[in-house]
């Protein structure tokens, strides 16, 4: 279940309701639009009743996404969804339940009043335990783990001191006795937080005309000079892509990654031939396969674990050669809502999934490292038969009610 995010149009000032996974902020009073970014986490903050004190800011972790994890000769994943408090103080919840989803928050800026503690545990540890917890309960090992489709956030809960007791300042009740031990408190306040919300203008770097996408979109495209870009360092990036021509009038064009790749270390996947062999693929090898590139393919949209798996291991194992061109789909295109970094940590996942003999390659995934040669959005064509999307070249289909889904992963 997502939240509710209230923010202020730059232009106008007007408030706007924002949903979790939303990135492209379009005001219905001025029409005017913002992509929303952030280099490290969205902060938010929940709504507090204590007027006239003096309110600390508890961080938490969110996540919501999904984990895929390989262990024993197996493939698994999980749908995971947490908030998980950031910092050892003593007495405050240790996750704050369905807060998030009922209550209507706003992001951190210069201008909120108040102090904030540090988020001092390590993102790291707290999303391996919840993988931990994922993967199930068992003493089998786990040879790899990734998160993918992630939604990566920081939610501060606030509180007050009063006397030497600590208050939740949303119910304005106490939590705990506040002991002068838990110097964590006083310690790691951050007085004066500099943390800015990038509110980027949806302008093309290259022509001046506006980009356009969807409100979950993280590639934006420009149809007078037919490019892609996506939000980096506080600008936008352009990304390569390519279309494949499709036919009908009922075609829809999908996005997937295509990141070409070879292995640094642990295992030898130098050309699509090495893939092949290593997973042992009921394929003969052929010649030209051996300078053929590595390729993994990924779908560029939020999906339920399981599709995505399949659709991965699908596209990846055919390396199909699609005649393509760089052009903008005039109509139908489906919205980029997975970033290129998330796609590229599939790639051991997709891997492993691939292998026919698992104990071949499972054992291997943490030496495993790729190295990047270069990825590519290509918007493939499906055709909409009403209750499915079927890939034109491959016969692959997905099922329309998934995608719906999947924009709420």
């Amino acid at each position: 279940m997502g939240f509710t995010v209230e923010q202020d149009c730059p232009q106008c000032g007007a408030p706007i309701e924002l949903d979790e996974t939303d990135r492209l902020l379009r005001c219905p009073y001025c029409n005017v639009k913002t992509f929303l970014f952030t280099p490290n986490y969205f902060r938010l903050v929940l709504p507090h009743k204590a007027q006239g004190k003096e309110i600390f800011y508890a961080p938490y972790l969110r996540f919501k996404g999904n984990v895929y994890y390989s262990k024993a000769m197996m493939v698994g994943h999980r749908v995971v969804d947490i908030t998980h408090v950031g910092l050892p103080l003593k007495g405050i919840p240790v996750s704050l339940g369905l807060r998030p989803q009922t209550m209507k928050m706003k992001f951190v800026t210069p201008d909120t009043e108040g102090s904030f503690l540090k988020f001092s545990l390590k993102a790291n540890d707290i999303l391996a335990r919840a993988g931990k917890l994922s993967s199930g309960i068992g003493s089998k090992q786990i040879f790899h783990r990734a998160y993918i489709g992630e939604t990566l956030s920081l939610i501060y809960l606030p509180l007050f001191l009063e006397g030497d007791r600590l208050f939740d300042a949303i119910l304005n009740r106490p939590l705990a006795r506040f002991s002068q031990d838990q110097d964590v408190f006083r310690q790691s306040v951050n007085w004066n937080p500099r943390w800015k919300l990038n509110l980027l203008p949806t302008l093309c770097p290259q022509c001046g005309w506006d980009l356009e996408g969807e409100r979950d979109s993280v590639v934006l495209t420009c149809r007078n000079c037919e490019t892609a870009w996506e939000a980096s360092n506080s600008r936008f990036v352009q990304v390569n892509f390519q279309k494949v021509l499709g036919k009908g009038e009922n075609t829809v064009y999908l996005p997937f990654w295509k990141i070409s790749a070879a292995t640094a270390e642990g295992v030898k996947i130098n050309s699509f031939a090495d893939f092949i062999r290593l997973t042992n693929q009921p394929r003969v090898v052929e010649k030209e396969w051996e300078g053929q590139d590595m390729s993994f393919w990924s779908p560029a949209f939020k999906i339920r674990p399981k599709v995505y798996l399949n659709l991965s291991r699908q596209f990846t194992i055919s390396q199909q050669n699609f005649r393509s061109e760089e052009a903008i789909p005039k109509k139908n295109l489906y919205p980029v809502t997975l970033p290129q970094t998330e796609a590229a940590q599939s790639m051991k996942i997709t891997l492993a999934s691939s292998a026919l003999n698992k104990k071949m390659v499972l054992p291997n995934l943490s030496r495993i490292r790729f190295d990047i040669k270069n990825s590519t959005l290509v918007y493939l064509p499906f055709t909409d038969t009403g209750h499915e999307m079927v890939q034109q070249h491959l016969r692959i289909s997905i099922n329309k009610n998934t995608l719906e889904f999947g924009r709420q992963l």
